[in-house]
């Protein structure tokens, strides 16, 4: 199809953006409904702790590293046609993952599965705001799309409980199939292709020490508490994570185009948005990977129950983030923020010091704040990223927000899971795993404290003032050029 998007009906448009959230569903739920299913496989492959964590990790680890890569290719060669491929990608390695004969193979399909996936998320955000010009439009379609993370959340473990009890774990990677095809076929017929006027230009140097700082210090972190932290291997890996990242702040300011602008985080609110995103995302991570071993593997319920157990804390998301998105819109990104930090802290406190998994109540009161929490931190990230930024750049800005949520989730698992590991290390797993998991639990209330300080300090007048500061430096060579075409004329 090559319908411009203004020309698009009112109904085309909505059905394009249906077509979007069905991609974001599928992705989103990937990593809701496979928590539940982690100790039904781990019981059929013999599978360690560590084993677990790469199945998320593995995931979550390369939607990070290529979501911008992903963005700026679509934007180059054409949106609908990296969406294409993507959902293609992501439908055929779910497949493969539901065949997974051993850990190593899973965890190697759901690393190609993540490559689908890099292609969805930011390209589909691309695709809508390019159809909805309108920007009161534009508003309402990213809200249904933020809201259809908070179903996910709420629909995953529940989904995920009930076709692991029924069916068995293979069989969430199912859902994949029939929404996938469905999406595929629907953008062939109806979604426009678009690209960028002025796309981006590929920065190699930059993927490549992206991939080797996540992957490296991801590795290190999860392979540390069998291999010994001063063992060769994780001190070689630990190394190669800290070269990378010195490179990153040696190479990329020298770049015209850089995959990450590092004069970007001279805005406050946006360094703030990118440490809380990676803060509360990583606290969600940490929080759904104990919560399903706690439930699963220390008091013995079927998956199924733990889901219903873990539906407080989703239905709070659900119902909370619209109204968080209102809250922005309304009075900014402050005071969501403030609630989102308190609550979340506050959630991590009851089980760190009052053991909140030993008494019913207490564990469905701390799934109560979490969600609470969660569903109010998501809307103000991405606001306080692009806060103050060109329109031009106010793309780049989200999707380094959305890299920063992969990079939390990713860490979250990894150290949580380590310290988990070194906890129970030589003890019963059940008769440990609490006082074990204390540690962890500080973790995240140490999470949900820097999202509450940092929200406070990057909404006032003087964050503010920085994000104006640096919007005008960033316009600065873009100004400079058009008065240059204006002159030349």
């Amino acid at each position: 199809m090559s319908d411009a998007p203004h020309t698009l009906t009112h109904r085309r448009r909505m059905l394009v953006l249906a077509i979007c959230c069905m991609s974001l569903l599928i992705v989103s739920l990937d990593i809701t409904i496979l928590n539940v299913a982690l100790p039904s496989m781990a019981k059929d492959f013999d599978a360690t702790l560590s084993g677990m964590q790469w199945t998320i990790d593995a995931y979550t680890l390369v939607l990070a590293s290529l979501l911008m890569l992903a963005g700026s290719t679509a934007d180059r060669i054409g949106r609908r046609k990296v969406f294409k491929i993507g959902l293609i990608v992501f439908t055929a390695a779910s497949v493969a993952c539901s065949l997974a004969p051993t850990i190593e193979a899973l965890v190697a399909f759901r690393m190609v599965q993540a490559v689908g996936g890099s292609m969805l998320n930011p390209v589909a955000m691309s695709i809508i705001t390019n159809t909805f010009t309108d920007p009161r439009e534009r508003a309402r379609a990213i809200g249904v799309w933020g809201g259809v993370v908070g179903i996910s959340m709420a629909a995953g473990p529940l989904m995920g409980g009930l076709l692991v009890d029924s069916v068995g774990w293979r069989s969430i990677f199912w859902v994949n199939l029939p929404v996938g095809l469905a999406a595929l076929l629907l953008t062939i017929r109806y979604v426009p292709e678009s690209r960028a006027p002025k796309a981006r230009r590929p920065d190699p140097v930059g993927q490549v020490l992206i991939i080797a700082l996540l992957g490296s210090l991801t590795y290190a972190i999860i392979e540390a508490p069998d291999a010994g932290w001063t063992s060769p291997r994780i001190v070689v890996f630990a190394a190669v994570a800290l070269a990378a990242l010195i490179g990153i702040l040696l190479y990329e300011p020298r770049r015209i185009e850089p995959l990450i602008d590092l004069r970007f985080f001279r805005s406050a609110p946006f360094s703030g948005a990118t440490v809380i995103a990676v803060g509360a995302f990583a606290a969600l991570g940490g929080f759904l990977f104990l919560s399903t071993l706690y439930l699963q593997d220390v008091r013995g319920l079927d998956a199924l129950h733990a889901g219903l157990w873990m539906l407080p804390m989703a239905s709070m998301a659900l119902v909370c983030a619209p109204l968080s998105g209102r809250l922005v819109g309304s009075r900014g990104p402050r005071l969501p923020l403030l609630i989102a930090g308190v609550t979340m802290t506050a959630s991590g406190l009851l089980f760190a010091v009052f053991d909140a998994e030993t008494s019913n109540g207490s564990l469905f009161v701390s799934y109560v704040l979490f969600g609470i929490g969660f569903g109010f931190v998501n809307a103000p990230i991405t606001n306080t990223a692009v806060s103050g930024m060109p329109r031009a750049q106010a793309g780049v800005a989200a999707a380094v927000a959305s890299t920063s949520r992969q990079i939390g989730q990713t860490l979250g698992v990894a150290v949580i899971g380590a310290v988990l590991a070194s906890g129970v290390a030589g003890s019963s797993y059940a008769d440990a795993f609490v006082g074990a998991s204390r540690s962890c639990w500080w973790i995240i209330a140490g999470c949900g404290l820097a999202v509450l300080v940092l929200g406070a300090l990057t909404s006032g007048r003087w964050a503010k003032e920085t994000a104006r500061r640096t919007a005008q430096r960033l316009a600065e060579p873009e100004v400079r050029a058009e008065a240059d075409l204006t002159s030349s004329s």
